[in-house]
């Protein structure tokens, strides 16, 4: 009995030609990694963030390398911020026929015990962490669903189902985040939208990394939650990433990914 093999062309594509994302946060970290990369996986970008200067290198190493890139400053944590985003997007949306991808990666660490937290913590790390991604996700699910198809993957984290000193706020907004995932994927799915989540474990990027290198007892204790016997980086995440965005995943919606080496399962 011969064993069926499957055409080179039935194989699912990780490519992204042919779509323009929108990523929130590129000006460094995990943004910045995710839209390196999905520029070399073939999309065009539109970079968002408040540092226009940082976003202004991003695009220039795209462009470097051959891709796309375009960039608006916009602070997230304010309604004028997302609205302005809103507005210069969607000139560049509606200049295009490509399928639309949102990745909302804008956000900071925050580490505070419950105590000492106060009413302007709270306001800001929710409108960062939940409010933007829920009204940018309401903008770009709109112009998806305009399309019949589109890719939204919003950054959640390990503290979404797990709890540590100080982390009480933090969680809250990334539990609303993977919760808000279940949510608009009911919603959007019949209307071709995917709406999924990644959630890292501590990620060395620029501002978490210098915090773990101040605070070495917090960050053994960090440490030692990771199976897999280290903290991730940025690169990571950006598998992870790829195949939310691309047709790989087309039948993946509603869902949480946790890359985090192990956190959940040694935990």
């Amino acid at each position: 009995m011969t064993t069926p093999k499957l055409a080179s062309s039935d194989l699912p594509s990780f490519r992204l030609d042919g779509r323009l994302a929108v990523i929130t946060g590129a000006s460094q970290g995990i943004g910045r990694t995710f839209a390196l990369a999905y520029a070399q996986a073939g999309a065009e970008l539109i970079l968002a963030g408040r540092n226009a200067e940082r976003l202004g290198e991003v695009r220039r190493a795209i462009e470097g390398a051959g891709g796309r890139a375009h960039t608006i400053a916009a602070d997230l944590g304010t309604m004028d911020g997302i609205r302005s985003l809103e507005r210069d997007a969607l000139k560049i949306i509606d200049s295009s026929d490509r399928q639309l991808i949102l990745v909302n990666s804008a956000g900071f660490n925050f580490t505070k015990v419950a105590l000492e937290v106060t009413g302007e913590d709270w306001d800001q790390v929710l409108n960062v962490h939940a409010k933007a991604t829920f009204f940018c996700s309401q903008f770009m699910g709109k112009q998806m669903i305009a399309r019949k198809y589109g890719k939204i993957i919003s950054l959640s984290s390990t503290w979404s189902t797990s709890t540590d000193l100080g982390k009480s706020i933090y969680g809250i907004a990334k539990a609303g985040v993977s919760y808000m995932t279940a949510a608009l994927s009911t919603e959007w799915a019949p209307l071709g939208v995917r709406v999924n989540a990644i959630a890292p474990t501590t990620t060395l990027t620029e501002n978490t990394g210098r915090i773990m290198r101040e605070n070495e007892a917090r960050a053994k204790r960090l440490h030692d939650r990771i199976v897999i016997g280290r903290f991730a980086e940025p690169e990571d995440l950006v598998g992870a990433g790829i195949f939310l965005a691309s047709p790989a995943s087309d039948f993946v919606t509603g869902h949480t990914l946790f890359v985090d080496g192990g956190w959940h399962a040694g935990g």
